[in-house]
């Protein structure tokens, strides 16, 4: 639509320009952001021309100590306006950023770091989130001790604390002040990259996933508007984390490109108490709200009396991302805290997509919604269900495999630094299409619903984690010569990891080593993938432990284990199930 994306000449253009420029010229005092801190009733607002003054200084800085158009700049800061101006800046000068969520660990953080080969950090002194400080400047520290591309380390102030600064940290904040409040925006072509982000993968390494400007950009602004039906002059809620697509599609890009409001949120659904959430919405009149079924459940263990403290007449949109919402949580969601008069949109998509594919809406007007079911393509988007002869599916009321017809706007381009990687993990398993790694069933109308992985990768609370990525953590542990980890359904976070181990021979101290091993997941992922259960297992006769029986025996559906022939000795099966069932009897 015309005025939704500014071009340059020939096809080029500046994100930035795009999401703050364009609207300062016009209604600078808008509000661009509500920074929702952790700290209860603090809530601040930052004007669109307050928003581009903070986003040229940044950038002004970065171009100081030497960030170039092209430059790799990893951020790892919990959300609020700097962390948004951090991404604009990037974008600004042409520079790529890739946001590490900050719950990461140190490992995580220089994993990516090297992986696309960062030349400079910007972070915090200090995190707070749920009334907890995290310590994000001493978790960098640890980070960029192993990654010698990072030449500087911008740290500015959350909380009071004073940290270790040394040679290479430049105190981020004294710096914008002396710097310039303008900054020429550098002029990109619409298939430069834009920004990284890394998700899991069914290896165990995780995979820079590489957005470019033009498209990521319209598709996000496109998708924002019309599933959400944003209004102008709207207050739009959504309560993800930047460190995830989310935060990067509908709290930053999306929202700031159609010149909304955007809310971001700091703290926990929990925090102070369970009725955070809907406090927030009563006192800034959120009308959209967009959060996870992870959170919903939650929540929803509290009762309701906590949501109908507060009065959500201001919301118009629900929306549910990041993994399957069940009808128990939709039927929540929509009749407490909705009231039953939102609009609930289940919205299905992936880091890799940039945007919303399938939600229920935009529609026809009062076009029926079906709980639990992502239903209807966005714009331009061509569901296709595949069998496993790599046919597609005709019809309705039938399951397979999801993949997409035609290349949109905001797919992903590459992986960054190993394209074979990209073309086989989407489009070598279907040729021709795009294979989206999820099993899903169209209904008699021609509905989707989604399924499920069909790989080894689980969603734990939203968050995708490969089982392998898991596996490899707890295989530096010299005790345990073999792991296997598989999901189960978990009532709060959707999935939850459930790890076997094999242990060497002699090892004593059984409960000791789980300790150990959940620290090490900890510490080499984040504390999200730490296993909750770790079962030891007798040692199998054969090497890789399969999967797919102990994902049967975890989901209780032992009846039914299949071909068995193929192990080495069918017998192991059974003393799985036996330490299985012991296990149980031992954990209630």
């Amino acid at each position: 639509p015309a005025g939704s994306a500014r071009w340059f000449l020939g096809g080029r253009l500046n994100v930035s320009v795009n999401c703050l420029d364009q609207h300062v010229e016009k209604y600078p005092n808008r509000v661009a952001l509500i920074w929702e801190r952790d700290e209860p009733g603090t809530a601040v607002h930052v004007t669109y021309r307050e928003l581009l003054d903070l986003t040229c200084r940044l950038a002004n800085t970065l171009k100081k100590y030497g960030i170039q158009k092209g430059d790799r700049v990893a951020i790892y800061m919990s959300v609020s306006p700097l962390s948004v101006a951090a991404m604009l800046a990037c974008a600004r000068i042409g520079a790529v950023h890739t946001v590490v969520f900050a719950g990461f660990s140190a490992e995580s953080l220089a994993g990516r770091i090297m992986d696309s080969g960062c030349k400079a950090v910007i972070t915090y002194n200090q995190g707070v989130r749920g009334g907890r400080t995290i310590e994000l400047k001493a978790t960098v520290d640890e980070a960029v001790k192993n990654c010698p591309s990072i030449k500087h380390v911008f740290v500015a102030q959350r909380t009071d604390n004073k940290v270790q600064m040394g040679d290479r940290d430049i105190p981020l904040e004294e710096e914008m002040t002396k710097a310039d409040s303008i900054c020429t925006p550098e002029s990109m072509d619409s298939e430069d990259m834009l920004f990284m982000l890394y998700t899991s993968g069914s290896t165990g390494k995780p995979k820079g996933i590489v957005h470019t400007q033009a498209g990521y950009l319209l598709y996000a602004a496109l998708t924002h508007k019309y599933v959400f039906d944003y209004q102008q002059g709207d207050v739009f809620g959504c309560v993800a984390d930047i460190g995830w697509i989310t935060g990067h599609s509908y709290v930053v890009y999306g929202p700031l490109c159609n010149g909304a409001t955007s809310v971001l949120f700091e703290s926990t659904p929990v925090y102070p108490d369970p009725g955070r959430y809907w406090e927030v919405v009563q006192r800034l009149k959120i009308n959209q709200f967009y959060g996870a079924p992870t959170a919903i459940r939650l929540l929803l263990n509290y009762g309701e009396e906590w949501v109908k403290k507060y009065d959500r007449s201001s919301l118009k949109v629900l929306g549910s991302v990041g993994e399957p919402i069940n009808k128990e949580a939709w039927q929540w969601f929509y009749q407490v805290v909705g009231e039953g008069r939102c609009a609930l949109v289940d919205t299905w998509w992936q880091t890799e997509t940039g945007g919303i594919c399938i939600a229920p809406r935009p529609s026809e007007e009062k076009a029926e919604i079906i709980p639990a079911m992502a239903m209807r393509p966005f714009f331009g988007i061509v569901p296709v269900l595949m069998d496993e002869n790599g046919e597609v599916i005709e019809g309705n009321d039938v399951s397979g495999a999801l993949c997409i017809a035609q290349p949109w706007p905001g797919m992903a381009r590459t992986i960054h630094g190993d394209h074979q990687r990209f073309t086989d993990a989407y489009f070598k398993a279907y040729p021709g299409y795009y294979f989206t790694g999820d099993g899903a069933y169209r209904s008699q109308k021609g509905y989707y619903q989604i399924t499920g992985r069909m790989d080894d990768i689980i969603n734990i609370s939203g968050h995708r984690l490969g089982t392998a990525e898991i596996e490899d953590a707890m295989a530096d542990h010299p005790e345990v010569p073999e792991t296997a980890v598989v999901g189960y359904p978990h009532k709060i976070k959707g999935e939850g990891a459930f790890a076997f181990i094999v242990l060497k021979e002699q090892t004593a101290h059984v409960d000791h080593i789980k300790e150990e091993l959940k620290t090490i997941v900890a510490s080499k992922i984040a504390k999200y993938a730490v296993p909750d259960h770790i079962l030891r297992l007798p040692k199998t006769r054969s090497g890789k432990i399969m999967r797919r029986l102990l994902r049967k025996v975890v989901t209780e559906q032992s009846g039914n284990m299949g071909d068995v022939t193929t192990l080495d000795d069918p017998s192991v099966v059974k003393e799985i199930l036996d330490a299985y069932q012991k296990y149980k009897e031992k954990s209630s």
